[in-house]
């Protein structure tokens, strides 16, 4: 089941975030070292709670039917009828469930409802497994960007919703 996170979630998703991450960077070679700004290792309890609080970021998790959190997403609201999805995540354990696909479509469908008419995404350019995920849903890649701060480059792409 796909709802709204609560404060007391914070925590939870941090770890899911975290953790749904970490084989990505493995693959990639991204380290704490060589990439701390990488979302593995920059996202903290205080980030998310200033996502949560300031930023006012709509944020959903997909909850197993044990209550436990194993899927994650945020949208950052661009204003002139764009966002931008983040952080989408399914733990390792539970991926090839379809909670990827739920949480996305459940995305597309939340950012429609709050006037978002474009949404983009930013990922890992050299993961062209994720890259054919995000395209069989309808994005198109649009350029990459290379960040002095990443050894691996961004790629962005866009769906119209």
């Amino acid at each position: 089941m796909i709802r709204p996170i609560e404060e007391a979630h914070i925590g939870e998703c941090v770890d899911v975030i975290r953790s749904s991450f970490m084989p990505v960077a493995r693959e990639f070679g991204i380290t704490a070292e060589n990439a701390p700004r990488y979302v593995a290792f920059a996202t903290t309890p205080e980030r998310l709670r200033r996502q949560f609080f300031e930023e006012r970021r709509p944020m959903f998790a997909y909850f197993n039917p044990d209550g436990k959190i194993v899927g994650y997403y945020s949208l950052r609201l661009e204003g002139d009828g764009q966002c931008e999805l983040n952080n989408l995540c399914v733990l390792p354990s539970f991926r090839h469930q379809g909670i990827g696909e739920k949480l996305l479509r459940h995305a597309f469908a939340e950012a429609k409802a709050r006037g978002c008419r474009v949404m983009n995404i930013g990922i890992v350019e050299e993961n062209t497994v994720l890259r054919r995920w995000y395209e069989s849903f309808g994005f198109e890649h649009v350029r990459v960007e290379r960040y002095d701060f990443f050894p691996f480059t961004v790629g962005r792409m866009i769906k119209t919703l």
